[in-house]
């Protein structure tokens, strides 16, 4: 699914114009985004968390030299899922797939 799929069905859910929809999709995104670069987490009950997880330095190898390199301590955005979304997609997948 693309974000103007998104658009579309919100549209045509909420009877605004696709303009309107997705100036809404894209505010929300841009929100996400700036809360996490400044280090702010996004809880939205029911469906996830949006955190900035601290990831630790390390050397690692480069696969196709086998050259050691440093990796720097780095920032890195998640998402965890809600319990409840969590067992709402299993329980569905589990009744179509098998």
């Amino acid at each position: 699914m693309t974000k103007a799929d998104i658009v579309d069905i919100i549209a045509s859910g909420t009877g605004l114009t696709k303009v309107e929809t997705e100036a809404v999709v894209d505010g929300f995104i841009q929100t996400v985004i700036t809360s996490l670069r400044d280090g702010k987490n996004i809880e939205i009950r029911g469906f996830g968390s949006f955190k900035v997880k601290k990831r630790k330095g390390r050397v690692a190898r480069n696969p196709r030299t086998g050259e050691q390199v440093k990796v720097e301590e780095h920032y890195v955005p998640i998402f965890k899922v809600s319990k409840e979304l969590k067992m709402l997609v299993n329980e569905n997948l589990k009744k179509t797939l098998g």
